[in-house]
Order: structure tokens, then sequence, then C-alpha cells
């Protein structure tokens, strides 16, 4: 495996691609204004002129509240254009790898979703991400949609980074703590994506196809996830900062928030042997990136 086609260009999972890819794997990332994923002639064009092994569809419409008042725009990004990049590496006979969410699920279970679990989004970012798993699925076999949940790293704009910026001037911060998930750092998504893509690439078993969960291992709250995070700052000489936990109603937002996102990740390891870190061990190492010595 020598070339893999990436969508998105300044993403966390794409930059951290490209900071991961071992040397001889050459990462293409196709970004806007030459690539949208709402246009299939330029999803097909982009993705036939590159000449990949694999495709990574890391790029979508994230925006999860501002989902709510335009769904429109997240079905024709999340929905079509998986659809579209789907149907791209089935022409060209080389694996896909997509990225979901756990944002599928409506967040009811007492226990970890599993991948037979009826998926029943909330919101309109989760259905039309759940649009993109139904497009892919209809058009291209030789794919493994990997969904994941609560990511963040030293790139872009995340959790671990708000928190950072606004302990620096607060003494406590209100954070929710109904809300449980698997935080996941970027880094690790991109290392389980590289070695998914090889694997992709040299076996035709149809068992490395298919849903696949894939998050930190642990489970944390946001709160839980904040402390982890202030904890780290003040062993690089941060002020210690206090997490005011706080309920989901005292902080509405546009879109529903899954009170459960645990994902259960033991088919992913059982097919590939991947397991992600423990997502204390990941937090603790993106604060070290992110607070100067």
């Amino acid at each position: 495996m020598k070339r893999i086609a990436v969508t998105g260009l300044t993403g966390q999972v794409v930059s951290s691609l490209i900071e991961r890819a071992p040397r001889g794997v050459e990462m293409l990332a196709l970004g806007r204004p030459s690539f949208d994923l709402s246009s299939r002639d330029m999803v097909l064009a982009s993705l036939r002129s590159v000449r990949c092994d694999a495709i990574i569809n890391a790029a979508a419409y994230t925006q999860v509240d501002k989902a709510e008042s335009e769904p429109d725009v997240a079905m024709r990004v999340n929905g079509a254009g998986a659809g579209f990049v789907a149907e791209t590496a089935a022409e060209l006979k080389v694996p896909l790898l997509h990225l979901s969410t756990d944002y599928v699920f409506d967040g009811t279970l007492d226990r970890p979703y599993r991948e037979d679990d009826e998926p029943s989004p909330t919101g309109a970012y989760g259905r039309s991400k759940l649009e993109g798993e139904r497009q892919i699925a209809a058009r291209c076999e030789n794919c493994a949609v990997l969904r994941t949940a609560w990511v963040y790293s030293p790139f872009g704009t995340n959790f671990v980074k708000t928190m950072l910026r606004l302990g620096e001037t607060r003494e406590e911060i209100g954070v929710v703590a109904d809300q449980i998930g698997n935080p996941t750092s970027a880094l690790d998504i991109a290392d389980a994506l590289l070695a998914i893509a090889e694997r992709l690439v040299d076996d035709s078993d149809p068992r490395l196809r298919g849903v696949f969960h894939m998050t930190g291992q642990g489970e944390a709250s946001w709160a839980d996830m904040a402390d982890a995070i202030f904890s780290a700052a003040e062993t690089k000489g941060r002020k210690p900062v206090r997490v005011k936990r706080i309920a989901t109603a005292d902080y509405p937002t546009p879109a529903r928030r899954p009170a459960n996102s645990r994902l259960d990740n033991a088919k992913l390891e059982a097919s590939y042997g991947v397991a992600l870190p423990k997502w204390r061990d990941s937090v603790n190492a993106c604060v070290d990136r992110l607070i100067p010595n």
C-alpha cells in the first residue's frame, strides 16, 4: 500500500493521518475548493485522478447543532456525499474506510452499543450519518464503516483545547456529568485506520468488511474528561481548575445529545486485532503536546 486518498484537508483525523502515515505511504488529502462531497462530479473526478490503493472518507458535515437548522445540507454531505465516495471506490476496485458516529444511536441503552444494535438517531446530524452508512452499504461491498465518538486531538477545535483555553482564565467550569461515552484521540484513530487499510488492501476476507466500533478504551462523562484534562495541565504548571458537575438540562443545545454514547469495540479487536489505547493515557499525551514546557 503506497497511496491513500483521504477526503478532507484540515480536520482532526486528516491532520492526524498526515502526521502518522509511515514512510513510504503517501496521504493524498482532498478538500475544497477542488473537492466537495456534495458534488458527485467532483468526487468522481478527484478520486479517479489520484490512483490510490485505498480511500478514507474522513470529510463530513460535523456541526451537530447547526444541522438542526439546515438538515438538507448535512444530508447532502454526509448522506449523498458518502454514497458518491462509495460509488467511486467500487468503480476503482479499492477498499473504502468510512468514519461514522455514535450519534446514529439514541443513547437510551444501559450498556455500550454493539454493531448489531438498531440505530435510532434523534437529530439531523445522526440521521445524515446513518444515511451515509446506508448509501455505502448499497454501493460498495469492499468497505469498513468505523463508528467513533468524542474525538479530540492537538488539531482543530475540540473539547480538550476548549477546556485548556477556558482554564487559563477561570477557576471553575461547569461541565455536563450525565452523558457518558468513550473519549477518542484522532491520533489513535489515524493509527487504527492505517492498520485497517493495510489489511483491507491485502486480505479479501469478508469478515474484515462491514460496520465496526472504534473508540478509546474506558468510559467517562464530559466532567470526568475535564477533570483528567485539568489534572494533566497541572502537571505542566497550569493553575488548578475546579469542575462543577452539571446536568444536560443545565446546558441546553439545539440538538439532543445521547446520554449513553458508549460503543463496544470487541468486534474490531476480534477481526483486526486493533484496540485503541486507554483514553486517559491519550488525553495526557494530547495535553503534553498542547502545553509547551
